[in-house]
């Protein structure tokens, strides 16, 4: 036996081992019932995560919970058994100094186009986070 039921946007057909779900609405117009295809983010909306950016993200919050929890007591000490160069994990470290509505964006996907991994690393950051916003609003979107 097969069971169609509408939750919110989406319908879903349930058979004892499948799940099918399709994104669609269904409405009632002059007696009948009309199917509706569920709206989809415009490419030009959709949110385009920078890979590089996230792994950086990641790896220098991974890093900055090995010192703080006393694990690693340097950032010389990271790099030595990562086998990667001391200023690269310390220009990665200070990723962990962005704010935290930067990091957000960053995460959703909502970084300026023009920005990427190596003008993170190579361009040290002001301490404050209002200052930080004025500078990736100079970014184009």
């Amino acid at each position: 036996m097969t069971r169609i039921t509408q939750i919110a946007d989406a319908i879903q057909r349930r058979e004892p081992n499948l799940t099918t779900v399709i994104p669609v609405r269904i409405k009632r117009r002059g007696g009948r019932k009309v199917v509706i295809p569920a709206q989809e983010v415009p490419e030009a909306q959709a949110p385009e995560h920078h890979e590089p950016i996230l792994n950086a993200l990641a790896r220098a919050y991974h890093w900055q919970r090995l010192l703080d929890e006393g694990r690693m007591t340097s950032g010389t000490e990271i790099a030595r058994q990562e086998g990667l160069n001391q200023s690269s994990v310390n220009e990665l470290l200070r990723l962990t100094l962005l704010s935290p509505q930067i990091v957000l964006a960053l995460l959703a996907g909502r970084q300026p186009k023009t920005l990427t991994l190596r003008w993170l690393k190579n361009h040290e950051l002001p301490a404050d986070w209002e200052a930080q916003a004025e500078v990736f609003a100079g970014f184009d979107r």
